[in-house]
Parts: C-alpha cells; structure tokens; sequence
C-alpha cells in the first residue's frame, strides 16, 4: 500500500540520483519526533511535583491535588516551560512534512473523486499543529484568551482528524488483503487511540465540572490525569505513521531538496 515514490523537491525520474548526502528511515524520523514531546511532557510534570507541588496543585477550591493541570504544568514555571516550548517547536517542521506526505499517500488511495477529503485531512493536520504551537507560545498565565482559543482548536481539530482517518481508512484499506500487517497494525491502533482520547476528554470536562461545582479533593487531579491521557493518546495516534511508512527513506540532498521513497 506504500507509494513508491513521493516528492518533496527534486527530479521526481530519480530519487536518489546516487547524490543524497545521507537517507534516514522514517520510522527513525517518526519515533525521534515523538519522543520530544513525550519525554519533554514528563520531565514538566515530574518537575513540577518536585518543585513546584504547592503552587502547581493549588485552585480557587483550595483542597489537596496531587498532580497539576496540563497548563499549570507547561506553562506557569521555569524551566518547565521552556523545556516545552523547545520540544514542540524542534518537532513541529517534521510534523509538518509528515501532513504533506500523508496528504499524497491518501490521494493514492482515495483517487481524484474523493481526494477533497485527503486535502481536508491535512488542513486538520495543520489547523492541529499550528494550535499546539499557538497554546505552547501563548501561555494561560500571560495570554489566557489567546491560549483557551488554541486549546480549543487543537481539540476540536485533532478529534476531527482522527476520525477522518479512521473514515479514510475504512473505505480504503480495512477490507484490503494486500496490507501488511505494519499496516493492520496502524489501522487498530488509530481506532483504540481515538476511542481512548475521545474517553479522556469526556473525561476531563466531567471532572472539571464536578471540582468547580463541589470542590472535592483530588478531583482537580483526576482532571488533570484524563488530559495527560488526552495529550498522550493524541502523540500516540501520529505516531502510527511510523506503520503507515515503515519501509520508507527520506533522501536529503543539498541540491535537489528532500525526497521520500518506499525503497
């Protein structure tokens, strides 16, 4: 099901002409990627439970939390938000590229009648990415109004993306025998991640609206545990292009730009 070849830039006749300066593997790509945003999102939490317990647990309630909020987390305290503002940055132009590539991958599989929803797909890629950046730049400390518009976005885009694959995939390649199974592998893992975020943000508003009705102790912290749930459930689903592009290169080339392979 992988395309055999996918252009960023170049001579589209030769991908790597024997002149690409190095190739790397997209799964090494993909996990690299990842990895930035999962290891930076720990370190902010479990520094802030070190260092910052009281401040970063603390409501208008004034009960006892034991884990802060996503925003309390990467945003309020240095270093931690620095630590985050520098992952999600450093691992937002490969995410970018990677929208584009499954744009192409999903024309090849659509055809030009339904390509509009290939095109649809990699806008909410986009719209999803751009909000985590805005939410990440704009913190809810300093720019509370410009950060709830970007967390409201991501949310609404990424749930909208995930499902549109899944679309995607169902009139697609669900019934194909010809997948491999790296690729039944990514297909099931996008279904159980969705159902998995969507849970946890239906979570999250109902634990939100219980601490401000009743203020109960802890509550505020299982809302904050369903949105690490979200947050990694959410990585979790982009990292199944590793699956989706498991036998694929990325050719870099100082003269002729990037190129993408299958071989």
């Amino acid at each position: 099901m992988l395309p055999q070849y996918e252009r960023l830039g170049g001579d589209p006749a030769d991908p790597t002409g024997g002149r690409s300066q190095f190739r790397i593997r997209f799964g090494k790509l993909a996990v690299s990627t990842v990895m930035f945003p999962v290891v930076g999102f720990l370190f902010c939490v479990v520094w802030s439970l070190l260092y910052n317990f009281d401040q970063a647990n603390s409501t208008h309630c004034l009960v006892y939390n034991f884990l802060p909020s996503l925003s309390a987390a990467i945003g309020n305290y240095q270093p931690q938000r620095f630590v985050w503002q520098f992952c999600v940055l450093i691992h937002a132009p490969p995410r970018y590229a990677i929208a584009f590539l499954y744009k192409n991958f999903h024309v090849g599989l659509l055809g030009k009648r339904r390509k509009e929803l290939a095109y649809l797909a990699c806008i909410l890629n986009i719209v999803e990415l751009s909000s985590l950046v805005g939410l990440t730049l704009w913190t809810s400390v300093a720019d509370y109004e410009i950060h709830k518009f970007c967390f409201s976005t991501f949310v609404i885009a990424s749930m909208i993306y995930m499902m549109l694959l899944i679309t995607i995939n169902r009139m697609t390649r669900e019934k194909d025998t010809m997948l491999t199974p790296s690729e039944r592998k990514s297909i099931m893992f996008k279904k159980r991640l969705f159902i998995a975020n969507l849970l946890s943000i239906l979570l999250a508003v109902y634990f939100f609206v219980r601490h401000n009705s009743h203020c109960e102790p802890g509550i505020y912290s299982l809302f904050a545990l369903s949105e690490y749930v979200f947050v990694y459930s959410n990585i979790g689903f982009h990292m199944t292009a590793y699956w989706d592009f498991i036998s694929a290169y990325l050719y870099f080339d100082w003269r002729s730009g990037i190129h993408f392979s299958a071989v």
